[in-house]
């Protein structure tokens, strides 16, 4: 992958790829990193070998510290000065719609959070689809009522639907900062890593999902986000073709054939070269 950015750094693996955010000295997110992002995921839906997807900060102890603020600021004054709002409401901007593409994106996306993230940093770990945490003495959190806003890059939504509308309103309205093992507690990390070795346990846990099967993977992620928004009786039915989608795939064929000849040792199918087929 070919690419110069300024607010990323690529390093591509093959099957998976760990792009690292990075705006010294703020560490923050502003809407020029959003665009690269942008410009970076129109190479990544390209790429059919792709299986996994991971953030991580480029900064020593931050994620991503925050939404820019002075943007955020001048935004706000602009609107006291016209007297209206200058995003057009019916119109998502392009932090919601990046969000939306990684959701969209075949390869699973991790948010390696490797220090402290706060408001739209927090909102981006939450567009993932999953979070790997740094332990230590860091803060995770949705703290923007403090200033006079909501979260509103997602987090209201996001959060909601991942720990329940009472527990987000809970940590939104206080403008609760989490430590790691809190946020894992409540269900917002999956897992948490020691901070001495999370890029070596970042890289394990990118390359043990891109070992696996990527059709069903695949299809998972899909389904999931997807079923989130209909009835249970319409979710079964798109899971019952996303089944049918993994079983006549070869990968499958082989893997199941590979079990019965193994008198059902599923750990040596756990070590099955998934081909993608």
């Amino acid at each position: 992958m070919v690419e110069a950015f300024n607010h990323l750094r690529i390093e591509d693996n093959g099957n998976y790829i760990i792009c690292y955010l990075s705006n010294p000295p703020t560490h923050t997110l502003t809407s020029s990193g959003v665009s690269e992002i942008h410009s970076f995921l129109d190479i990544v839906e390209k790429r059919d070998d792709l299986r996994v997807l991971a953030f991580t900060g480029e900064g020593k102890g931050v994620f991503i510290k925050h939404y820019e603020v002075g943007e955020l600021a001048n935004t706000a004054e602009k609107n006291l000065e016209s007297k209206e709002d200058q995003q057009d409401p019916k119109k998502l901007h392009a932090f919601h719609t990046m969000l939306l593409r990684l959701r969209d994106l075949d390869p699973i996306v991790i948010a390696g959070i490797n220090g402290n993230t706060a408001g739209g940093g927090c909102e981006f770990s939450l567009g993932c689809d999953l979070r790997i945490m740094s332990e230590g003495n860091f803060l995770i959190g949705l703290p923007e009522t403090s200033v006079g806003i909501l979260p509103g890059g997602g987090g209201t939504q996001r959060l909601s639907r991942l720990i329940g509308s009472s527990r987000a309103l809970d940590l939104i309205l206080h403008a609760k900062l989490l430590s790691p093992k809190e946020a894992y507690n409540l269900g917002i990390i999956n897992e948490l890593v020691s901070e001495d070795s999370f890029n070596q346990e970042l890289i394990a846990y990118c390359e043990d999902l891109s070992n696996r099967a990527p059709i069903a993977l695949q299809q998972v992620k899909k389904i999931i986000h997807q079923g989130l928004e209909m009835s249970l009786e319409e979710s079964l039915l798109i899971e019952q073709k996303a089944f049918n989608v993994t079983m006549n795939s070869k990968d499958a064929a082989r893997a199941m054939r590979s079990l019965l000849n193994s008198q059902e040792n599923i750990e040596e199918v756990s070590e099955f070269k998934w081909e993608g087929e």
